[in-house]
């Protein structure tokens, strides 16, 4: 993975959210020769487009506004890095909202900089696949328990058993052409449909 990162370097979108002081100008200066897009932004906004990365000057005056920006994002934030100037706990409250994946300190100098960048999307890139690997694993344990309830409401209505049941709902799936947690859900929702039938309005 870190070979790749260091391949993709080159036209990754980075958003540099800083004043533009000397040391704004020097930081986004330092990521373009490192091979990034970048393009700069002051004030904090409320929401940004597409951006891989995020370099985010951070200060006590920028605590509402980072909180709003944080809440602006649809979805999953990207890679996240903080600059920071001085370590005191409601920086570090900031630093831990915003979730940065690596944090940069003042004055910002070009040395470092390319590590940083390098760490913070492999620890991000790291976190998705973790995320999707949970999903997975959320969506196979509902499939499963789906079909654990759609065998019971078949033993239920049909008198079968478990075996029966599964086989029933299998050769089902397989009539239909889709998958076996789907018909499951299908024999749910019928249920479900025809209890709230039964009882009325």
């Amino acid at each position: 993975m870190p070979i790749q990162i260091l391949r993709d370097l080159r036209g990754l979108r980075v958003l540099v959210v800083h004043p533009p002081d000397t040391e704004g100008v020097d930081l986004v200066g330092h990521l373009r020769r490192i091979g990034c897009q970048v393009e700069a932004s002051w004030p904090i906004p409320d929401a940004i487009g597409p951006a891989d990365v995020v370099v985010l000057a951070i200060d006590h005056e920028s605590q509402a506004p980072i909180q709003r920006l944080m809440r602006g994002f649809d979805g999953i934030p990207p890679t996240m890095i903080a600059v920071v100037g001085y370590e005191d706990p409601s920086i570090l409250q900031l630093v831990l909202e915003v979730r940065a994946d690596a944090v940069i300190e003042r004055p910002v100098r070009p040395f470092g900089l390319l590590t940083q960048l390098i760490v913070a999307r492999s620890l991000w890139l790291e976190r998705r696949q973790a995320e999707r690997r949970t999903q997975k694993v959320e969506r196979k344990l509902a499939g499963l328990q789906n079909i654990q309830r759609a065998k019971s409401i078949l033993m239920s209505a049909q008198g079968l058993s478990e075996e029966e049941a599964h086989q029933t709902i299998r050769r089902k799936a397989m009539s239909k052409r889709v998958p076996i947690e789907e018909m499951a859900l299908a024999i749910i929702n019928a249920n479900d449909l025809l209890n709230s039938a039964v009882k009325g309005p």
